[in-house]
């Protein structure tokens, strides 16, 4: 687990300062500075909004009685793609606007679904029910 963080932190801004140096050199310093500007207040206003309407679901569902799993699901999503917007960066930006994006972020939602019953059948978590 140290190992995954010690890349994350170190491999993906490597990464982002490469990629900006090498868009910078192909559209200029200036042009790739408005580019990551312009995407995080686009992705800004995008997760604002999908956020609104996440959790107007969810207070929707709640006042009907139903748990909303699958928009907290979404809720949480949205969230993490609004931190990696704040991140500065080409490939964190498009990260995070593939999370906005309802299509990719289904598919997300069940590769962590996937993983999240691999770790409980193996025993990783275990959830216990109160009645």
């Amino acid at each position: 687990m140290l190992f995954r963080l010690f890349l994350c932190f170190t491999l993906i801004p490597v990464i982002e300062l490469y990629l900006l140096i090498k868009v910078g050199t192909v559209i200029g310093g200036f042009n790739t500075i408005l580019v990551v500007i312009l995407t995080g207040f686009a992705g800004a206003w995008l997760a604002r909004m999908e956020g609104i309407n996440t959790m107007l679901k969810v207070r929707m569902n709640l006042q009907q009685g139903i748990m909303p799993a699958e928009d907290l699901m979404d809720a949480l999503i949205i969230l993490i793609a609004g931190l990696v917007l704040i991140t500065p960066g080409l490939m964190t930006d498009a990260f995070g606007l593939m999370l906005l994006w309802p299509v990719t972020r289904n598919k997300f939602k069940r590769f962590l679904r996937k993983k999240f019953d691999e770790m409980q059948s193996k025993g990783d978590i275990n959830i216990t029910r109160f009645h």
